[in-house]
């Protein structure tokens, strides 16, 4: 129990009641009174110092922070202070732009002149003057051309009857016509032999007989050559027969040579060089057979 709550039993230092001890009750300038005077002193005097530390702190120049000892060290560095952003000016309230009212315009009544017909302008065509050319005199003719021609005009003009032919000047021409019959100049019955002529004699599937007659440069004239034509390995007879022709015509032409057509009636110019072989091979199989067909 409490102290306070004995009964103070006068002058003794106990309790009458429990027999206790009982402190006696503290007065000025005692033991506990001390006690807590120096307590109070020794917290005034912390505070004190406390503030002078602050004080002291804060009026020191800011120290430089040593550098690291180690690679390994880690180093703060102080965040700059966040400078002030500039005020951006308030942007000043545009003032609505007041459009004028339109100007009205005024009715002006115009007079418009009548349109007047167009005159038509006629152009006369232009004609183009182009002089005449110069006569060129005629070079002084010659009184033997002169002469001659006046019986040229008046031949045509009067022509003269043939005189009739005596025996003696037909049995000349027979004559002379057999001959050139007998050496191949004529065309009696080797008509359709002359002149560089293809014939072809006899024909069949395997075989057949060509006649050419052509230039000999042996006897200075032209010279019958019959040919004979075996098919071998060409495909038809046909076409063996072509081939052969191509190759007397070389003989006589190797070069460009002019071809009389019977079958569109006109001179074909052709060639018998080796690159145009194709197409002359074509071509004088639709001539002598205009309806082969490739078996």
């Amino acid at each position: 129990m409490h102290d306070d709550t004995h009964l103070n039993a006068g002058d003794s230092d106990y309790c009458a009641s429990c027999g206790q001890l009982i402190r006696p009750a503290p007065t000025y300038g005692s033991r506990q009174t001390n006690s807590n005077r120096i307590g109070i002193g020794i917290s005034i005097l912390v505070h004190l110092l406390g503030v002078l530390y602050f004080l002291t702190r804060s009026a020191e120049p800011a120290k430089r922070a040593p550098p690291p000892a180690h690679e390994s060290a880690m180093v703060y560095i102080a965040p700059l202070a966040d400078k002030p952003k500039p005020k951006q000016p308030s942007k000043k309230p545009e003032l609505a732009k007041v459009k004028p009212p339109p100007r009205r315009k005024q009715a002006v009544a115009s007079i418009t002149p009548p349109k007047r017909p167009k005159q038509e302008v006629v152009v006369p065509p232009l004609v183009s003057l182009v002089p005449a050319p110069k006569a060129v005199p005629e070079a002084p003719k010659d009184m033997a051309e002169m002469v001659a021609e006046k019986q040229r005009k008046r031949a045509e003009a009067h022509p003269q009857p043939a005189p009739e032919e005596s025996e003696a000047e037909r049995g000349q021409r027979i004559a002379r016509a057999n001959i050139a019959g007998a050496q191949g100049k004529n065309s009696g019955s080797d008509r359709e032999d002359s002149g560089g002529v293809f014939q072809i004699v006899d024909q069949s599937s395997q075989h057949a007989e060509i006649k050419f007659r052509g230039w000999n440069s042996n006897f200075k004239r032209r010279w019958l050559t019959q040919v004979a034509v075996e098919r071998g390995a060409e495909q038809d007879i046909e076409t063996a027969i072509v081939k052969r022709m191509i190759e007397l015509i070389r003989k006589e032409k190797p070069g460009d040579f002019v071809w009389e057509s019977h079958r569109l009636g006109k001179n074909v110019p052709m060639s018998a060089r080796v690159e145009d072989t194709a197409e002359l091979q074509a071509f004088l199989l639709k001539e002598f057979f205009p309806d082969y067909r490739r078996r």
